[in-house]
């Protein structure tokens, strides 16, 4: 894995064990989630659940984000993320919280700005360690509205499984797809904005 693009570009990044059920973005994806997401970047203030390697809270760094708080549930991502915030000399960036991303997520508000995150990101791991397909996008997205945690103009990007199937809240729409074998990207916002 390395950075793509930014003030950090060809620096690679460390990953976890392939033990642990975590997929990294591919860098075909990240590209392509980058190319959309450029005009957003810089300055951004950014919350990436199921954060993993960091793969992408990372690249956001690179790439001009100002601020981006990283979640996770698995102690050795966490460790991992922070080594390679390390690495990278970003860590002044970034703030990284171990936390269940399946409960109610009011918790997060404390790291949030008054306006609300500009850019959501979650990759929700597809299957268990015993590769059972999981799914979780529903239900954090639902926090995500519950909790109000995305600001007005803000936008979310949901990457998950082709065959995972959610509800979008009503507080907001998705206004694109993108397909990638079989992950599907969608990106929403609020309603009426």
């Amino acid at each position: 894995m390395r950075i793509i693009a930014g003030t950090a570009r060809g620096r690679k990044i460390f990953s976890v064990s392939k033990k642990l059920p975590v997929k990294p973005i591919s860098d075909r994806i990240k590209q392509s989630v980058f190319d959309i997401l450029r005009p957003r970047i810089t300055g951004a203030f950014m919350l990436d659940l199921f954060c993993g390697t960091g793969n992408v809270s990372l690249e956001a760094i690179s790439r001009g984000a100002q601020k981006v708080v990283m979640v996770d549930w698995e102690l050795a991502c966490i460790k991992n993320v922070k080594r390679n915030l390390d690495h990278l000399g970003f860590t002044d960036k970034a703030v990284v919280l171990k936390g269940d991303l399946l409960k109610p997520l009011k918790w997060l508000s404390a790291y949030n700005t008054p306006e609300g995150f500009d850019i959501i990101f979650m990759g929700p791991p597809y299957r268990d360690i015993k590769n059972n397909p999981l799914s979780f996008t529903e239900p954090v997205l639902e926090q995500i509205a519950v909790c109000k945690l995305l600001s007005k103009q803000g936008l979310i990007v949901a990457q998950h499984h082709k065959k995972e199937t959610f509800k979008v809240p009503e507080d907001f729409e998705i206004f694109r797809e993108e397909k990638y074998g079989d992950t599907l990207v969608h990106f929403l916002r609020h309603k009426n904005v």
